[in-house]
């Protein structure tokens, strides 16, 4: 089912996708074959054939699947990068095919995230296994299995056909983690519609700026959200048809909304989802840009299969694992890996509605016996705050793996989670654009403390060299690639995995710009070791010219926080007529210490100590740094403030 005419972005086919990755100049040829010298996507094994990986929950790249081994994921991965060339290459159409074997496919044809993460489970038997265990704040525990959710998911699109929302038409949720919250993202992908989620702790503008360019058809929220985020704007959002309050109360009925849970009692509980072309828009995310205006990120139902594939490898997801991402359903990775990842391999999926305190938290992972946990290095800073003896008082042993993202993971806390949990956190690395994981540390591989790990199955990844302007160089139209494991470079990625972005909304030009020679340029700089580990310096409009060097903010940030002192810090350049930039710490202290010149100047030493020249020249103490309010440090606001420049997009801080 192709995009609705709304949909205005010519990103979207995988010719004009193939096509952004050329360099300029390069002949086309037009036809179903795609552009001509650009990977093709292998054909789709044909439904109701042999599977050539029966159940196989994860494909051949997971670990422990059934079938599956850690030594054969191991083997798997040396396989692709013993080539001699980045994991990919001829072997990345292979990976995929693989990958893509493992899933069902609709009975009749064409692909659907909401059937692969679903139906699927229940037409194999597994309908009373347990998706979802939801707590609620108040520690109240609800359980609901495979067949419940096929159920719920299939009321939901009925809903949706009942509202008159067509296939195409944008659903937004506004709302934290629960029940309702899956329930409408699945019954949303199983309509065929477009499923967009919002961080409900985002200021009323924010929210009608992202409804508005996404033109929301429908919003799912609470009674509160929609009093003080939307009510008093709805008259400037002139496609919002039906706004639906998961905890409607009949005795005070909001003016222009409806009961979510009235609809979902009358709607039919039998849905036959229509044929989903896989290239046919699933999801849309917005990220924020250095400017005023949000990017509005939209990938396909195609995404499913590497959603799938990367919680198999780079998680070691796999069937029976109880499951638990922290994220928020309002971010990519709240979706990707919260909701749809793990219920494709048939995983009990813990959704806490509580917030962040380590007691709780430790308690959710003992009580619930996770076993798969994937968090944010911020989250793992804050548990190094509350110190290893709480987290003894614990049994954690059912927990196998614990995983990493949204921001570069320092060697210390890796360290910290070694001793603490027995086992090392598993960092990885991808982008909202991306919308899988790209490169990580896989369960069973060597982990190196502060390295975001190595390539997926199928990802082709390089470093290119960046050019004064900060692009890429182009040499005879082709790109320069780095080699030298001391050189930085700029990460790329060879377009056609399945989750790679098919546009920006309403906003092509800016899309082109993300692919030159070939590659999609993530912006992000970094350095691959000799033996092919990514280690993260910073992005590219972070890193510090100093004096001839490059200096990437993460290093300097990770040196300071070895310091027993420091919690936290943050890196910016600073304009210096001699040096080009001089190297400032903003830096966040631990209780007990005492923000004084002596500290100041011991600090100044260490880092010295610890990076020679490229150390930084000023500290400052500050502890409310800004953060974004999934955590990140937010280093170009530091730099707003320090040289008095327009803060931008600011709709993602975290108000103190």
């Amino acid at each position: 089912m192709r995009p609705a005419a709304g949909w205005r972005c010519r990103g979207l086919s995988r010719r004009t996708d193939e096509r952004a990755g050329e360099p300029e100049g390069t002949a086309r040829s037009h036809g179903r074959a795609g552009v001509e010298g650009t990977p093709q996507r292998p054909p789709r094994p044909a439904v109701g054939g042999v599977e050539p990986l029966p159940r196989q929950r994860g494909g051949p790249c997971a670990q422990g699947g059934r079938g599956g081994t850690p030594q054969r994921a191991r083997e798997h991965r040396r396989g692709v990068e013993g080539t001699g060339v980045s994991a990919g290459h001829p072997d990345r159409s292979q990976a995929w095919a693989l990958a893509r074997a493992a899933l069902d496919g609709l009975p009749g044809g064409g692909l659907n995230i909401a059937y692969e993460a679903v139906d699927r489970h229940v037409v194999h038997g597994d309908g009373d296994v347990v998706a979802l265990r939801c707590l609620a704040a108040d520690g109240a525990v609800q359980e609901h299995t495979y067949r419940d959710l096929r159920e719920h998911t299939n009321r939901f699109a009925a809903v949706l056909d009942g509202l008159g929302v067509k296939p195409g038409g944008a659903v937004f949720t506004l709302l934290g983690r629960g029940w309702e919250t899956h329930v409408s993202a699945l019954g949303t992908l199983k309509h065929a519609s477009v499923f967009c989620p919002l961080f409900a702790a985002f200021g009323p503008e924010p929210v009608r700026q992202r409804m508005l360019m996404g033109r929301a058809r429908v919003l799912v929220t609470t009674r509160e959200l929609y009093r003080r985020r939307i009510a008093g704007l709805r008259d400037q959002l002139p496609e919002l048809a039906e706004v639906l309050l998961v905890d409607a109360d009949p005795t005070t009925v909001e003016p222009g909304t409806r009961s979510w849970h009235d609809l979902m009692a009358t709607a039919d509980a039998d849905y036959t989802i229509p044929w989903t072309d896989p290239e046919s828009v699933a999801l849309l995310h917005f990220t924020s840009g250095t400017t005023g205006r949000p990017k509005g990120a939209l990938h396909v139902h195609d995404a499913v299969v590497a959603h799938h594939a990367t919680a198999g490898h780079a998680l070691g997801l796999r069937r029976g694992d109880v499951f638990w991402c922290t994220a928020d359903p309002g971010w990519v990775t709240g979706t990707s890996y919260g909701i749809i990842a793990p219920l494709t391999h048939g995983a009990t999926v813990v959704v806490d509605a509580g917030d962040f305190d380590a007691r709780r938290w430790y308690g959710v992972l003992a009580d619930q016996r996770v076993s798969v946990w994937y968090t944010a290095p911020t989250a793992l800073r804050m548990l190094m705050r509350s110190g290893a003896e709480l987290a003894g008082r614990y049994d954690l042993s059912a927990l196998r793996h614990v995983a990493s993202v949204g921001e570069p993971l320092n060697a210390e806390a890796v360290l910290w989670a070694q001793e603490t949990f027995r086992r090392p956190v598993l960092d990885n690395w991808w982008q909202t654009e991306t919308g899988a994981i790209m490169v990580s540390n896989a369960p069973g591989d060597e982990v190196r403390p502060g390295s975001m790990g190595r390539p997926e199955p199928g990802v082709e990844v390089a470093l290119l060299e960046r050019g004064t302007d900060g692009r890429p160089v182009l040499s005879d139209g082709q790109v320069v690639e780095v080699s030298d494991p001391r050189q930085v470079g700029e990460l790329a990625l060879r377009p056609g995995w399945p989750s790679m972005f098919r546009g920006y909304l309403d906003d092509e030009e800016r899309y082109r710009r993300c692919f030159i020679g070939g590659w999609y340029c993530s912006g992000d700089l970094a350095r691959r070791d000799v033996d092919g580990y990514y280690w993260f310096v910073g992005r590219g409009d972070d890193v510090i010219k100093s004096a001839g060097h490059l200096i990437g903010p993460f290093e300097v940030e990770s040196a300071l926080m070895e310091h027993p002192a420091v919690v936290e810090a943050g890196v910016i350049g600073k304009p210096d007529p001699v040096a080009g930039e001089l190297v400032k710490a903003f830096v966040t202290l631990r209780p007990g210490f005492d923000a004084d010149e002596q500290l100041r100047r011991e600090l100044v030493a260490f880092g010295r100590r610890r990076l020679g020249s490229v150390a930084p020249r000023e500290i400052v103490f500050d502890q409310h740094l800004p953060h974004t309010r999934s955590g990140k440090v937010m280093r170009r606001l530091l730099k707003a403030r320090e040289l008095g420049l327009p803060e931008g997009d600011v709709s993602t801080l975290e108000r103190q």
